[in-house]
């Protein structure tokens, strides 16, 4: 809980730094879920994690998001599940994932509908950045919002190494879905 909490402040930090002095309102990730496939020829892995916290703010398009790489379920075996976290993405070094960056469009934040988004930032994993436009589906409610993506990670770009004992097993390209809930908080 503890950690949950220190992430949020730095992404409010982060956002607050870059927006304008007098803004009104912030959304902040209520709930939401990161889910993970690696299909390979010879298995198929799936995992996700229900600790995705962010912060969207509205006055500079700008936005943060984390995920603990030790909150994923799923996998085939504790084995399985051990090796992704120890030696795949060794979440001692690299604790956590992390999206932050801007959208690309103007979004009309006040009014309710579904919008297609692009998120132009810096994709961190493993603790390699790689710039990304990740495209995305926003649906806004009366104080609501929900954030829908899907997209491709390719492992060697994140600097993750595959034995060649279980290339068989792995993607080389890792599907990642997400699907964020939102809710308003009014800085004070």
């Amino acid at each position: 809980m503890m950690n949950n909490i220190k992430y949020l402040f730095v992404m409010l930090s982060f956002v607050l730094t870059s927006s304008s002095y007098g803004q009104n309102v912030i959304w902040q990730a209520e709930k939401g879920v990161v889910k993970f496939s690696s299909e390979a020829p010879l298995e198929l892995i799936q995992a996700e994690s229900n600790a995705v916290r962010g912060i969207i703010d509205p006055s500079s398009n700008s936005f943060a998001f984390i995920v603990r790489i030790n909150s994923f379920e799923g996998f085939n075996g504790e084995i399985q599940k051990t090796h992704f976290q120890e030696n795949y993405l060794e979440q001692k070094k690299f604790p956590q994932a992390m999206f932050k960056g801007k959208f690309i469009e103007d979004i009309p934040y006040g009014i309710p509908g579904n919008y297609s988004v692009r998120a132009k930032g810096s994709l961190e994993i493993h603790g390699v950045i790689k710039e990304r436009i990740i495209r995305g589906t926003l649906t806004i409610k009366e104080g609501s919002m929900k954030i829908q993506t899907h997209f491709l990670v390719p492992v060697a770009d994140h600097g993750i190494i595959i034995p060649k004992i279980v290339m068989q097993k792995i993607a080389e390209e890792i599907d990642v879905k997400t699907d964020i809930d939102f809710f308003e908080i009014k800085p004070q």
